[in-house]
């Protein structure tokens, strides 16, 4: 029988999700990780009860165990499942499938390729089907209780340690769940700017602080901000794009958003081509006038 399992590393990732799992074609199961199983329509809703999310070699392992009797498993495409996904797609021999935004007909599925200069559809062949996906690709999910909801055990055996984890501050949503987002680029200069400027605006909006590849590496902004193909990947009502020029691997992470809003103070730089509003200015004049205003 082909039936959906769909993975949440947090209730918050469920609810994202949901619209696919409701729309695949399937009855489905949820297993969520962390927090309590929201009411996705799921047959069965398993909660782990984890927690902190453990390293992907023993987790990889467990979730592999648990996803035997299902044809195809799923999770919100984020830096976490692409981590533990594909090493589940290994043990269960199945085919691996990343970030679809769209199933146009049965075993079918599409999926940005070339940092989403274009689409490509996958069709595949195997019994069984691991997948992460983009869920702005997806109806929204609508509220419905789930069939019963039980707790397992998670039997996690890892040959990694866990040395630290860096947790988000300031009470900000989760960058893959906010529906407004400000991120900032290298022109930021350090961090401390880059918390007044881009974490002040956000703030102001209620959204999440984002930054690009250059602005990380630099020192300027922490890991778990990072937005991108080698990041993470969002898709806002509002994006604004404050000292960013627009590379290829930037826009990957950003192209579903609803309005993209770019400032830069050059009008030729190449976001500028995909914002939906432009503002040809310095930000450290752009984003002080801005906040004063709200």
């Amino acid at each position: 029988m082909s039936k959906l399992l769909l993975i949440a590393f947090s209730p918050a990732e469920a609810e994202a999700a949901s619209g696919f799992a409701q729309s695949f074609g399937m009855p489905f199961d949820l297993l969520c990780l962390t927090g309590s199983a929201p009411a996705v329509g799921a047959e069965k809703a398993t909660e782990a009860n984890l927690e902190a999310i453990p390293p992907a070699d023993g987790l990889g392992t467990a979730l592999a165990a648990q996803s035997t009797e299902y044809s195809h498993v799923a999770a919100m495409s984020s830096m976490k499942a692409k981590d533990v996904l594909p090493r589940m797609a290994a043990l269960l021999d199945a085919a691996m499938v990343s970030d679809v935004i769209a199933t146009p007909a049965k075993n079918q599925y599409q999926r940005p390729y070339a940092a989403g200069a274009a689409i490509a559809t996958v069709e595949v062949t195997s019994d069984k089907t691991v997948m992460t996906i983009r869920p702005a690709g997806f109806p929204q999910g609508e509220p419905n209780p789930n069939g019963s909801t039980e707790a397992t055990s998670l039997d996690i055996t890892s040959k990694a340690e866990v040395t630290q984890a860096a947790q988000a501050s300031g009470g900000r949503p989760d960058l893959t769940q906010a529906k407004v987002v400000v991120s900032g680029g290298r022109p930021l200069k350090d961090a401390a700017t880059f918390e007044e400027l881009i974490g002040g605006l956000a703030d102001h909006l209620g959204g999440a602080a984002g930054a690009t590849r250059a602005a990380v590496d630099s020192g300027i902004a922490s890991n778990e901000l990072q937005v991108g193909q080698t990041g993470k990947i969002v898709a806002p009502d509002l994006y604004i794009a404050a000292g960013i020029s627009g590379s290829t691997q930037h826009m990957a992470g950003i192209k579903d958003s609803k309005v993209i809003v770019a400032i830069n103070t050059d009008g030729d730089a190449p976001i500028f081509e995909s914002a939906d509003f432009g503002l040809v200015m310095d930000l450290f004049d752009a984003i002080p006038e801005l906040k004063s205003k709200l």
